[in-house]
């Protein structure tokens, strides 16, 4: 999972960096404002794209005696400076050029290169959502889009996704607005798309910040990781009852899993031993995440208060 993510990233990244220059290059040509500020949501995610990947490399240290879990809360982190610098450079950047151009409005002149442009930029970041849409995965299985982007724990998949729709709906307003600009002799339809590009990327920055900061506060697995975890234990012969079930992710990577269970009054500490290496066994089994498991087992007699950490 980590190799495909950090290819969405890779792929948006490049995608980016090429639509930037050329939407640059359109918007001197044509003095857009439309296309100026849809250069620099191109720059802001360029930008981002390659803070995820230094945020990746962070998180991938090794753990030591100060952060004996590992670094993997670092990506989240740096997640959390992308969508800042979303909000701040493309969204906060763009509605203020709209907002310049609407006191001076100018038609746009040599739309041909405005069209062009944002009909290549359209393509090239529909091929990094497809890419980005494999990475995040769950086609057929009737969840809806927003419904695993909201169950993604991985900023490496959800931000390029979140990034690359509003790309694409941020092409979709530069094309209508320069056209019904020229169409209708209205200039400050150019500058009111620059606006309503900036608030695009504004709700998608707001959006990415609120996912983020729930992770880097300590989320809890999902529903269905919680349930995989209940049937695990419940099946074991050995387990009267389970106390608690807490998760929280570490990283996309990685899960903290506390377990407290009751064991059954014959069992003794041999036997609950091997049963709680069977129960780490079939949970690493499925899901892989689950790296740090402890499992405090909790009944009356010989087993109070034994713990047997993995």
């Amino acid at each position: 999972m980590a190799g495909g993510s950090v290819r969405a990233v890779v792929a948006a990244m490049i995608a980016n960096g090429i639509i930037a220059v050329a939407k640059f290059i359109a918007a001197g040509v044509t003095g857009s404002s439309a296309m100026l500020s849809e250069g620099i949501h191109s720059v802001a995610d360029t930008g981002n794209q390659a803070l995820l990947l230094f945020g990746n490399r962070r998180s991938r240290k090794p753990a030591d005696r100060t952060h004996p879990f590992g670094y993997s809360r670092e990506l989240y982190f740096w997640s959390l400076i992308v969508a800042m610098i979303l909000f701040g450079i493309g969204g906060g950047f763009s509605i203020y050029e709209g907002l310049k151009h609407l006191g001076h409005p100018e038609l746009p002149t040599n739309v041909g290169w405005s069209y062009s442009i944002l009909a290549i930029a359209f393509v090239v970041e529909a091929i990094a959502l497809r890419v980005a849409l494999r990475e995040l995965g769950g086609k057929g299985s009737g969840k809806s889009l927003w419904r695993r982007v909201r169950e993604s724990k991985d900023p490496r998949v959800f931000v390029p996704v979140a990034e690359d729709i509003s790309a694409l709906a941020g092409v979709v307003v530069a094309f209508i607005g320069i056209f019904l600009a020229r169409t209708l002799n209205l200039p400050v339809l150019d500058a009111a798309a620059s606006i309503v590009i900036g608030g695009i990327l504004c709700a998608v920055a707001v959006f990415l910040a609120s996912e983020t900061r729930a992770l880097i506060v300590g989320e809890s697995i999902t529903d269905t990781l919680q349930r995989q975890v209940e049937l695990i234990c419940v099946e074991e012969e050995a387990v009267e009852s389970i106390v608690r079930i807490l998760g929280i992710y570490l990283g996309p990577d990685a899960i903290f899993l506390n377990l407290g269970l009751k064991f059954r009054p014959e069992i003794d500490v041999e036997a609950a031993a091997q049963a709680i290496e069977r129960i780490e066994s079939r949970i690493r089994q499925a899901d892989p995440r689950f790296n740090r498991v402890f499992v405090e087992p909790e009944a009356k007699g010989d087993l109070g208060g034994l713990a047997v950490p993995f």
